[in-house]
């Protein structure tokens, strides 16, 4: 936590940050809830003149570490929204997915968080695994709505080369139609689905701002910053980022490569995509894909009504 003060300071000068400037804050990428409230005080009490007087701020936590007094904690130290790394409340899946909360938890834990005073309430569910049917994630979807949540993240299991489901590829299934079946689903409960993965009768800000392209400092060992047309990697080695937190490698990113990345950032969610960020070329094979009806043409702007052709609309724009 000193390392991270450390390089909050750094980072508040080289963002050129103004107080009442930052919109938003997300505490996460870990398990923030190992953590006591007294621990982030620090960090707080520096960060909060750069906050906006409504910033949201919001926290990840497990089900089984938050408990009531830490999230009354966090709560009384500014942080206003609270996101659940439930995954799912069936047993077996818990135990393929290798998560240490029970059922039970993942049910207590968003009403522990709405006794603590918390509004904004997400959860995170995953699908896509090998033990998952149609009928375990119905029950999934009931008993998450049966929550006082106002959020959800739906996942597909994704097999990374050196975690260690990589060695059991079993565990995922990639199955097409049960990715859109369970989307709809969430949608049937009123919850619209503003990006790829994430819907809510809230909108998440914080996640939005990402889609916008904004500018956002990282702070912390494997974090990532984004400033004009740069990006920062603070080194993923907690030993060594304890030992010197300003050991930050840096990625310039040229004109194309903003491009590319504004356009399918811009297509995997509400955003969208400026027409005047086009070249004619691909603006014409824009207008041929929203005469198919893969695009929407908004005016001013291009939208995506089927986020999981994301990347191949985008793709084909970009030619």
């Amino acid at each position: 936590m000193q390392a991270i003060l450390k390089q909050l300071d750094y980072e508040l000068e080289r963002f050129g940050a103004s107080e009442g400037e930052i919109e938003t804050l997300f505490i996460g990428g870990g398990t923030p809830s190992t953590l006591s409230p007294e621990l982030y005080a620090p960090f707080f009490k520096k960060i909060s003149p750069y906050l906006q007087p409504d910033a949201e701020i919001t926290t990840e936590a497990n089900p089984n570490s938050a408990t009531t007094a830490w999230l009354e904690g966090m709560h009384a130290l500014g942080v206003n929204r609270v996101s659940f790394g439930v995954q799912s409340f069936d047993t077996e899946k818990l135990g393929l997915l290798g998560r240490n909360h029970s059922a039970a938890q993942a049910i207590e834990a968003p009403h522990l968080a709405a006794d603590a005073g918390f509004e904004n309430i997400s959860i995170d569910l995953i699908y896509g695994t090998g033990v998952d049917n149609k009928a375990l994630l119905q029950s999934d979807l009931e008993q998450a709505f049966s929550l006082p949540v106002n959020h959800l993240s739906a996942y597909s299991l994704t097999i990374e080369e050196g975690t260690k489901f990589f060695e059991t590829p079993q565990v995922s299934v990639d199955d097409e139609d049960i990715a859109y079946w369970f989307t709809e689903q969430i949608k049937r409960h009123g919850f619209t689905q503003y990006e790829i993965s994430n819907f809510g009768t809230y909108r998440s800000r914080h996640n939005l701002g990402y889609w916008q392209y904004k500018d956002y400092m990282g702070i912390g060992s494997g974090a990532v910053g984004f400033r004009e047309k740069r990006r920062f990697y603070p080194t993923p080695s907690i030993e060594g980022y304890i030992a010197d937190p300003l050991d930050i490698s840096e990625e310039r990113l040229d004109a194309d490569a903003v491009k590319s990345e504004k356009v399918l950032l811009g297509l995997r969610s509400v955003v969208g995509v400026e027409k005047t960020l086009l070249s004619p070329a691909e603006l014409a094979r824009a207008e041929t894909l929203t005469e198919a009806g893969k695009l929407r043409d908004e005016g001013e702007r291009l939208t995506n009504p089927n986020f999981f052709l994301s990347d191949e609309i985008a793709l084909y724009i970009l030619g």
